[in-house]
């Protein structure tokens, strides 16, 4: 009796041994499953990641390239602009230049014109000087003497008459001016008989290469050195 009682506990002993082995197998096969479930969705995550990461790479290529034609772009531009702002400078120191210089032209002008004005005035008035001469000694005179007009004294065409002869022009005295309306000369010749003075006889004008003697031949007759 006691033997069968000891088998029976024997068996009970086994079979619960047994039913508890089998309890932590399908527990362990459950974590199993879950393991490899969790596996699986960490595998599809990191190849989702990785996905993402050649993704993220490859704007990253993009973008730094797109960056570098930006950057080509604006160094262009600012290029472009320092060439063209130098132009500008350049252009608009020549322009500046052109003024100042037109600026000095236009005062040179303006001077030449009072000095040309001037001129007119004074010659006006020797005009009208040598006429109102001029005829007073054609009243004094001969009735036969004849008036030399301005026309006449500035080309040196007119003979000289008796009046004019007795009148003549003392070329150690009388100014530049008066030898060119008078007598007929240019400007540069009357100029150079006054830088020249003073003469003893006449034909030192000839001598010292004042004037051609064509000149001389022309005036002799109308000037004087007579202190």
């Amino acid at each position: 009796m006691r033997r069968e009682w000891m088998v029976v506990v024997l068996v009970g002993a086994v079979l619960a041994t047994g039913c508890v082995s089998n309890k932590k197998y399908q527990a362990a096969l459950t974590e199993a499953d879950s393991a490899k479930m969790e596996l699986e969705k960490a595998r599809q995550q990191k190849s989702a990641m990785e996905q993402q990461v050649r993704t993220l790479k490859e704007l990253n290529v993009k973008f730094g390239n797109e960056a570098q034609s930006v950057r080509d772009e604006l160094q262009r531009i600012e290029h472009g602009r320092d060439a063209e702002r130098g132009a500008i400078e350049s252009r608009t120191k020549d322009l500046e230049e052109k003024v100042k210089a037109l600026t000095a032209q236009n005062r040179n002008v303006k001077q030449e014109y009072q000095d040309v004005k001037r001129n007119n005035d004074t010659l006006k008035s020797l005009v009208a000087r040598y006429q109102k001469e001029l005829k007073d000694r054609s009243h004094a005179g001969s009735g036969g003497t004849a008036t030399l007009t301005p026309n006449q004294l500035s080309s040196g065409s007119a003979q000289a008459t008796p009046a004019a002869a007795s009148a003549a022009m003392n070329i150690n005295k009388v100014s530049a001016n008066d030898m060119v309306l008078f007598l007929g000369l240019k400007q540069d010749e009357a100029e150079r008989i006054v830088g020249n003075r003073p003469y003893r006889v006449k034909g030192e004008l000839v001598a010292k290469n004042v004037v051609p003697k064509e000149t001389f031949d022309l005036i002799k007759d109308r000037i004087s050195v007579t202190p």
